[in-house]
């Protein structure tokens, strides 16, 4: 048995306006904030400040992806452009845009060297991570989709969708494998674990899949709204999950038992309005939302 802990390590103010995605850096002590401002913004989590404006943007930012061994971060953006910027000259060295609407999603498929990227018309790019030229292009939905996970150490990759349903896809072809409505509302979180698939919808639901077929195993209602992000530890037996409801919470990766509610009413200094974003950095959970602040999370694991 064991007990979480929590604290607020810092809070990093400078934005603007809402925030809707995190990157962690090329080390530890950095990570890479974008949303509404029109600029991605690096933080220094040692000293809990403000580092740099990485580059400006002509739209907002909804997704980041950082290539950490090319030293590059990937930026999609609301007008459907793709941008590849390199961290230490701060400089763009490739830029790519899809057929039409936003980019809201952008994944790495290493074993192929490729990328693979979603927006709201329903299409899926896949580039090159050598060349940045696209290789390929398929359809997924007839609608917006919004969240990509690729399975680790298989060929396959899920993509969610506006209608709820949940498609998986073989990275080899690119042929669809199984579809599943797996919420009443769009799909707007997925996770892998070594035995499952997570997804979280707008209809505040958070559902354990079969990697295989799609086939429910679980079904919680973790918040009161949507649920924005699913983030499994990359070591330590939870997950975090965060909400348009601006609480965190921590569930035990094996049985989705809740350990920790990290909210206002809980008495945390925590986000006031909804939480959009979040990633892990080590034994650090950094949140972001529409308070336009960024919030890092000392988290620890303590023996019973």
């Amino acid at each position: 048995m064991y007990t979480i802990d929590i604290s607020l390590a810092n809070t990093l103010s400078g934005h603007q306006n809402p925030i809707f995605t995190i990157s962690g850096g090329l080390d530890s002590t950095t990570i890479f904030t974008g949303g509404n401002d029109k600029g991605v913004v690096e933080w220094d989590l040692e000293s809990g400040k403000f580092r740099r404006i990485l580059c400006a943007v002509p739209a907002s930012v909804y997704a980041l992806q950082l290539l950490p061994e090319e030293g590059v971060l990937i930026i999609g953006l609301r007008n459907g452009e793709v941008w590849f910027v390199d961290i230490e000259k701060q400089a763009l060295v490739g830029k790519t845009q899809t057929e039409k609407g936003a980019v809201f999603a952008i994944k790495v498929l290493p074993e192929k060297r490729e990328i693979i990227a979603t927006g709201e018309e329903g299409v899926a790019y896949v580039w090159s991570l050598d060349t940045y030229t696209l290789l390929y292009r398929f359809h997924v939905a007839d609608t917006t989709v919004r969240v990509i996970e690729p399975y680790t150490k298989v060929n396959q990759i899920a993509f969610g969708d506006k209608n709820g349903f949940v498609h998986l896809y073989d990275t080899t072809d690119f042929r669809e494998i199984a579809k599943q409505q797996v919420h009443s509302l769009p799909v707007t979180a997925l996770a892998t674990t070594d035995t499952s698939l997570l997804s979280g919808g707008r209809d505040a639901k958070l559902v354990r899949l079969a990697k295989k077929d799609l086939s429910v195993l679980q079904s919680i209602t973790p918040h009161m709204f949507t649920v924005y992000g699913i983030l499994p530890h990359p070591t330590l037996p939870i997950i975090a999950t965060i909400s348009r409801d601006k609480s965190i919470k921590i569930w035990d990766a094996s049985s989705l038992s809740l350990l920790k509610n990290i909210s206002i009413e809980r008495g945390f200094d925590a986000h006031r309005l909804s939480i959009n974003t979040a990633t892990w950095v080590e034994n650090q959970l950094i949140t972001a939302g529409d308070d336009k602040l960024v919030k890092v999370w000392d988290v620890s694991l303590q023996d019973i």
